[in-house]
């Protein structure tokens, strides 16, 4: 896809406007111009024997309506963008239109989040009318990943339980919003040995978290020294790398001894987008202390 947005596109575009609009011209002064090809004003085409296409002329009022829509095409290429990356005499853009949209709301807002920006998280969670906002804001932006309940769905965090890839501080909520996170659990299934040595260490991450400890899973525990880099030696993860906690049965991709096969064989990479040129400092604050709440509804009064 690459390849369509070049410069040259911008020349063929235009040309391909204007060629357009001369084309519809020169249509309506040629069939203004043309003449009765036969003395009975028909074109002389004749179906069905006796089925003859008369010649007749447009109705004035439909030509002119044909040259003031020109007229008008023309008029608004010169004052807005149309013709490739001409910009028009206005400058108008709908880039331009929607920042200058987003710098009067937050302008009419600066004043509320201003007093909110001087509250703790905590406090926040406990202010109405600031939870009404970042709901608001999770609703508009963070929803379509978490889900309107904030509970995730496979390989969306849940955001209303305490298990933290990251950490759940308000900080480390309002930093996952600013930069965005990426994750990626490498393939290493060559690392830990044959398919056996794979099923083993599969099994025995599963018994961390409440699984059977069978005789696969005692095989497997010496092979979870390769797992330990990232998940550490008590497989409780680490929120420095985003490695899951593998002993508090929250599967972010899927339970079971296939799904941890795969992801031991295939690997995954999650990405996280980085939100901080979309909202104030202001509104990450809010934002992250909605979502602290979320997982702390004793500490933010909520029920």
């Amino acid at each position: 896809m690459s390849d369509f947005f070049h410069g040259g596109w911008s020349v063929y575009i235009a040309i391909a406007t204007v060629v357009g609009l001369a084309a519809c011209l020169a249509l309506l002064i040629i069939a203004a111009r043309r003449r009765v090809m036969a003395n009975d004003n028909t074109t002389g085409h004749v179906w069905d024997e006796d089925l003859r296409e008369l010649n007749n002329p447009l109705p004035r009022w439909w030509m002119w309506l044909f040259v003031l829509t020109i007229v008008f095409s023309a008029a608004y290429l010169a004052v807005y963008p149309g013709l490739g990356s001409a910009p028009g005499r206005f400058n108008w853009t709908s880039l331009g239109q929607y920042q200058d949209e987003q710098a009067k709301a937050r302008a009419a807002a600066a004043p509320l989040f201003e007093r909110f920006a001087a509250m703790p998280a905590a406090q926040l969670a406990r202010n109405p009318q600031a939870m009404a906002v970042g709901e608001r804001l999770f609703a508009n932006n963070c929803a379509t990943c978490h889900g309107a309940d904030a509970r995730g769905s496979k390989g969306f965090p849940n955001l209303t339980d305490r298990d933290w890839l990251w950490g759940g501080t308000p900080e480390k909520i309002a930093e996952s919003i600013s930069k965005g996170r990426q994750g990626s659990m490498p393939a290493v299934a060559s690392a830990v040995g044959t398919s056996d040595d794979v099923r083993n260490v599969a099994a025995y991450v599963l018994s961390l978290s409440g699984g059977t400890n069978s005789i696969a899973a005692q095989l497997g525990r010496s092979k979870f020294a390769i797992c330990a880099g990232c998940h550490g030696a008590d497989g409780k993860g680490n929120q420095a790398l985003g490695a899951p906690n593998l002993v508090d049965d929250v599967w972010l991709h899927g339970w079971g001894e296939e799904a941890v096969i795969a992801m031991i064989t295939k690997g995954k990479t999650n990405v996280m987008p980085a939100h901080g040129s979309r909202f104030t400092p202001e509104q990450i604050h809010v934002l992250a202390a909605y979502v602290w709440s979320l997982s702390n509804p004793t500490s933010s009064g909520a029920p």
